[in-house]
């Protein structure tokens, strides 16, 4: 599936509160030219049964109180089962497969995340290309107020726009 194709189904699976679809076609610039710097259409994100994703949970070396959550989101089905192979082993744990743009538009909504990483290279886990949730929330606003008229209130916005 294409960008446009993904933007579009974002859009089509959207709740018709009348917000959210206009939302999401409001930051499908944000999401395309993100989506644009990654190699790859979608990535496997390790999840759980019910469709939780898998946070990892990183340490400062020099600062080992300063911590974050991040989702790792790989090239390959092979490179999601070689990343963590105790993951691979259980039973409560799969990789499946999602649109990249997804995949951003839903990091909208992820509180507890600080960044995806999203590793490009098939065999490759040593370099990503991280996008911080804090980052993308920025660029979505920003791009929100451009297109939003005026006399419309920020308090007309969900709090959860994903």
């Amino acid at each position: 599936m294409d960008l446009e194709e993904q933007i579009q189904v974002l859009i089509d699976d959207a709740p018709a509160d009348g917000i959210t679809p206009q939302i999401v076609e409001a930051i499908v610039p944000v999401l395309t030219q993100l989506a644009g710097q990654l190699r790859h259409q979608e990535y496997y994100i390790l999840q759980t049964l019910n469709q939780g994703w898998l946070l990892t949970t990183l340490s400062n070396r020099a600062n080992p109180e300063v911590e974050k959550n991040v989702i790792y989101a790989f090239p390959t089905l092979k490179d999601a089962a070689d990343f963590d192979s105790s993951s691979a082993s259980d039973p409560q744990v799969m990789a499946l497969p999602i649109p990249v743009t997804h995949i951003l538009f839903q990091m909208l909504a992820i509180d507890n995340v600080n960044s995806i990483v999203f590793f490009d290279t098939p065999g490759n886990l040593a370099s990503g290309t991280e996008v911080r949730r804090g980052d993308l929330q920025k660029l979505a606003q920003a791009q929100l107020q451009q297109v939003r008229p005026a006399s419309q209130s920020d308090s007309s916005l969900p709090p959860d726009i994903a």
